[in-house]
């Protein structure tokens, strides 16, 4: 009596040494990943070379090539500023630009849209500017992806549709990752302040399997199963022994923190502070009556709207769905009706893994690979969950499209890098009017 027996006591240590085994090796794929990601770069981008007389003793630069369609444009000039240095950069007939820096440090390399020339404009108008960081490499390269254009503005109505379209698209990816961020406050009250790095993980991994010269649904489908098992890992080593050992949400809510300082920390050791961007080989524009989008968005625009009704399906339609649902309302009712809620929360952690790397995947090819993406839009996440009511799933994607919208709608009368401090005043505005979210419900409090 009192004395478990030794066959008892292996049954319950074979699932933790296997817990234990399984995190291991995915966190071992990880690193493994992020020390690939810079050598890779390395191989495939060439090393361009100054356009002017450089300093010889100057060992730092910042570089890159300017291409319309496969093209190389001449006289194209870009500003490099920081640290109280300020040159230009200009392109010569192979497309490539140089500036030579005095040293380590953060700059800020700007392409001159003015000099463009006449059909050729940048692909993202709101994205001219990289945040450069000299430090761990001594030449970094920029790329600014530009094809045919034009930079002429047009009406206010086409500019205000050319907008709506750039901000349906930011919507739609953001919200693959505010419904992960949804499901796990629903299912287990915790707001997971690592969500970020969850997407920049999924960012981090599809740019070295690219830079590797892998196929893109390939890429795409490994990524997504790695980043699902970064969520099963999360939930496994670390979330699931705190609920059990009944760890307070504010206790919790520090460990996520920390969680993603690690791991944005770790991103930066592995991967360095510069910019990359994603090569998918596709450089064809589609022009939507006034708008003109790259082939590449409109892909991803349709990869999102497909994702996002495959979760509606599995969670309406689909047992384990519904009993996410109800797991979602009431845990303890859902206990008592014979639901496995670990089991529940598991499933949850994987598929909001699955769809937030997916939803890096989508926003590297938006924006470019940076070490901490996630942790710059993190705020915008949890705006969107916040606005369309916690815990909702289907309130998430509401708050994603129109946080995404008025982001980009907002640059037409202020500058882009305000736009998100916009979408966090909306944010406040409609909460003061209506507490619960768009499709959230009241509580009685007390």
């Amino acid at each position: 009596m009192g004395h478990s027996s030794p066959t008892a006591t292996r049954s319950r240590t074979l699932p933790r040494l296997t817990v234990l085994l399984v995190s291991l090796v995915a966190s071992a794929v990880a690193v493994l990943s992020l020390l690939m990601a810079s050598p890779a770069h390395a191989q495939t981008t060439p090393t361009p070379t100054p356009s002017g007389p450089v300093d010889v003793s100057t060992q730092f630069s910042i570089g890159g090539i300017i291409r319309a369609d496969d093209e190389p444009v001449e006289g194209v000039e870009i500003s490099v500023e920081g640290s109280g240095f300020s040159e230009i950069g200009t392109t010569g007939a192979d497309g490539r630009w140089a500036v030579a820096v005095p040293g380590p440090g953060e700059y800020t390399a700007t392409l001159d849209v003015e000099s463009l020339p006449d059909g050729v404009a940048p692909r993202d108008p709101d994205n001219v500017t990289r945040q450069v960081t000299i430090g761990t490499t001594n030449t970094v390269n920029v790329l600014f992806p530009t094809g045919e254009g034009t930079t002429a503005t047009g009406s206010i109505w086409d500019t205000l549709f050319s907008r709506f379209i750039y901000g349906l698209n930011f919507g739609l990816l953001l919200a693959l990752a505010a419904i992960g961020i949804s499901l796990i406050f629903g299912t287990t009250g915790v707001n997971n302040f690592a969500h970020g790095e969850m997407l920049t993980f999924g960012a981090i991994i599809f740019y070295v399997f690219t830079s590797l010269g892998w196929n893109l649904v390939l890429a795409i489908l490994l990524t997504v199963a790695l980043s699902a098992a970064l969520g099963w890992t999360q939930d496994a080593v670390l979330f699931k022994p705190l609920r059990r050992r009944g760890v307070g949400l504010v206790q919790v809510l520090i460990v996520t923190i920390g969680l993603s300082i690690v791991l944005r920390y770790l991103y930066l050791y592995f991967f360095d502070g510069g910019t990359r961007n994603i090569d998918t080989g596709i450089t064809d524009n589609v022009t939507i009556g006034p708008v003109t989008i790259t082939l590449t968005s409109l892909i991803s625009m349709g990869v999102s709207v497909v994702m996002l009704a495959a979760v509606a399906y599995f969670l309406t339609r689909t047992r384990i769905g519904k009993a996410t649902r109800a797991v979602s309302d009431n845990a303890s009712l859902a206990a008592a009706s014979g639901i496995n809620v670990d089991r529940v929360i598991r499933i949850v952690w994987v598929l909001a893994g699955a769809l937030t790397g997916l939803s890096g995947v989508l926003y590297g090819l938006y924006r470019g690979v940076t070490w901490d993406m996630g942790f710059a839009i993190l705020l915008l996440l949890f705006a969107a969950v916040t606005l369309g009511g916690l815990g909702s799933a289907f309130g998430a994607l509401v708050g994603s499209l129109i946080i995404g919208i008025i982001t980009e709608l907002s640059t037409i009368v202020i500058p882009p890098d305000l736009r998100y401090a916009v979408a966090l005043i909306v944010l406040i505005g409609v909460l003061l009017f209506r507490p619960q979210g768009v499709l959230g419900r009241k509580e009685r409090i007390g």
